[in-house]
């Protein structure tokens, strides 16, 4: 993964990150500079003009004060990407948190480049190449908190297909889970990662922890997450 973009070779395309991903506007917050009032001087009259008791005041237009901006929360603050070369192939995942401060963790799953990523405290520790849903089991957009996690689990809808370090996001059974992530497999809405990745997860995740699913949408250096 590129200091902006990961790209995935495989199935489909591009990705960022590695919250996976992610097109992030760029809002550029600016005010015009306000000409002040030009005061001419007047020029001398030829009769003299009758003194009113009170005196004769120009208004002049108020300029608003700057508002200034509010702080920005850097919790969540992009502050490092993994230096990852090239695609992320199926199969393959990238960890590194030596050195990385605690911090809320939050991971990004981009569906277009078919990448999840796990940031902590604004650092990428994580990558990895997922297996997602069809068009008939789609994996849902949206942000997801982990309401519930299970070590030993198997899928009884799915003719108890194992679903190891499962991390529940969905009523329905939506998880992330170990899985064997090969080319040309998918699966049924969850977004299966490779079991060692899925192990690292599970260690480091808690309930609550946000997972935000998007597709196609990048973010990069100094982006907020959230």
């Amino acid at each position: 993964m590129k200091a902006m973009v990961k790209w995935m070779v495989g199935v489909v395309g591009v990705t960022a990150l590695g919250v996976g991903a992610a097109s992030v506007t760029n809002h550029a917050f600016g005010q015009s500079d306000r000409d002040a009032p030009v005061l001419d001087y007047a020029n001398p009259l030829d009769e003299p003009i009758e003194m009113v008791s009170e005196p004769i005041v120009q208004a002049v237009p108020e300029t608003e004060p700057d508002t200034p901006a509010e702080p920005q929360d850097e919790t969540f603050v992009i502050k490092r990407i993994l230096p990852i070369d090239g695609p992320i192939k199926y199969g393959e995942w990238h960890w590194d948190d030596e050195g990385v401060p605690a911090g809320p963790l939050v991971m990004t799953v981009d569906l277009d480049a078919r990448v999840l990523s796990v940031f902590r405290g604004g650092y990428e520790i994580g990558a990895a190449a997922v297996l997602l849903g069809t068009d008939d089991h789609p994996t849902p957009l949206g942000t997801f908190p982990i309401t519930y996690k299970m070590r030993h689990n198997v899928s009884e809808k799915y003719n108890n297909a194992p679903m190891p370090y499962s991390m529940f996001l969905t009523a329905d059974g939506v998880a992330i889970h170990g899985s064997e992530v090969e080319n040309g497999f998918a699966s049924h809405g969850c977004i299966g990662t490779p079991n060692d990745f899925a192990a690292k997860i599970f260690a480091t995740a808690k309930k609550g922890d946000k997972v935000i699913i998007t597709r196609g949408k990048r973010i990069g250096m100094g982006d907020s997450i959230l």
